[in-house]
């Protein structure tokens, strides 16, 4: 027998035939659910679906769904932007490459004040978040190279050139620098103050200038500036020093870094603005070093 449309059946009209309809309990006729739409679908997942998953590819010959408002932002700008900033900060940040500041003209003529560096995190070890701990140390400091690391007396993140590893020998005598008993070239290094602290007349017995100096005891010593020393760095440690050697607060006051504190090498300039500096803010395009961008630090 026929089966009549809008009571147990439905009429296929694509195909020109009748398919059965699902009847509930009462018998009543129930509309057939699209298949895009099934049973008890999550509200949660419907929602990840809409603006968080990626937008499905349309068939063959199909149009490309439109979006519109808001929702047309969203997929096209800001969630992308938001995963990459994700990306940067879990994963290149901590792990590959990092930006820093120069806050400081301890460098100077090397790096100015108002660098902004970009040193990649993985030369010297990968440093393990929230820790102080490297794994994967493929190389170590090496004497003349810059270093990024952590400043064994406060914390805060410091650049200066490293002058000594583990094992050698450091001293300063009247400004020069002597490694091993050699004095060291350094055309890298200036001497802003023309006037020298001298050692006390009366010297100091190396084993206990030596325990002082691995304490970080000499921070308040003003004469080790220009005399220094001798000591002998300890094993996984280096001697850090700034080229602009009258006015770095360096190792010869706080004492060795530990290797531990290494965060990695600095591989280019990638914008310098001065915000710190004394030029008239009408006079502000001064401030920047353009000049300065694009150099490459090692």
């Amino acid at each position: 027998m026929t089966a009549i449309a809008g009571t147990d059946g439905s009429r296929d009209h694509s195909k020109g035939r009748f398919e059965p309809c699902a009847n509930d309990r009462n018998g009543k006729t129930m509309a057939k659910r699209p298949d895009n739409q099934p049973s008890g679908a999550n509200p949660l997942t419907a929602f990840y679906r809409e603006w968080f998953a990626p937008r499905p590819k349309p068939a063959k010959d199909q149009p490309r769904e439109e979006l519109h408002g808001f929702k047309r932002w969203w997929h096209s700008w800001i969630w992308p932007l938001i995963w990459a900033v994700l990306v940067v900060k879990l994963l290149i940040n901590p792990f590959l490459l990092e930006a820093y500041e120069v806050p400081s003209g301890s460098m100077l003529d090397t790096i100015y004040l108002g660098d902004r560096l970009m040193a990649d995190k993985f030369t010297y070890g990968i440093n393990v978040p929230f820790t102080d701990k490297l794994v994967l140390r493929l190389t170590r400091p090496k004497p003349g190279q810059i270093v990024v690391f952590k400043g064994p007396h406060d914390g805060k993140t410091l650049v200066k050139r490293c002058v000594g590893g583990p094992g050698d020998v450091i001293e300063v005598r009247h400004k020069q620098l002597l490694v091993n008993g050699a004095a060291v070239d350094e055309p890298y290094v200036s001497h802003a103050d023309g006037a020298e602290y001298a050692a006390p007349p009366e010297g100091v017995d190396n084993a206990v200038f030596q325990r002082y100096w691995q304490q970080g005891q000499l921070d308040q010593t003003f004469w080790v500036r220009d005399n220094f020393g001798p000591v002998t760095v300890p094993p996984d440690c280096y001697f850090m020093m700034g080229d602009n050697r009258d006015n770095s607060f360096d190792s010869r006051f706080w004492g060795p870094l530990p290797g531990s504190l290494v965060r990695g090498r600095p591989l280019v300039i990638f914008w310098s603005f001065d915000r710190f500096s004394d030029i008239p803010l009408g006079r502000f395009w001064q401030r920047f070093h353009l000049t300065r961008i694009g150099k490459l630090m090692f």
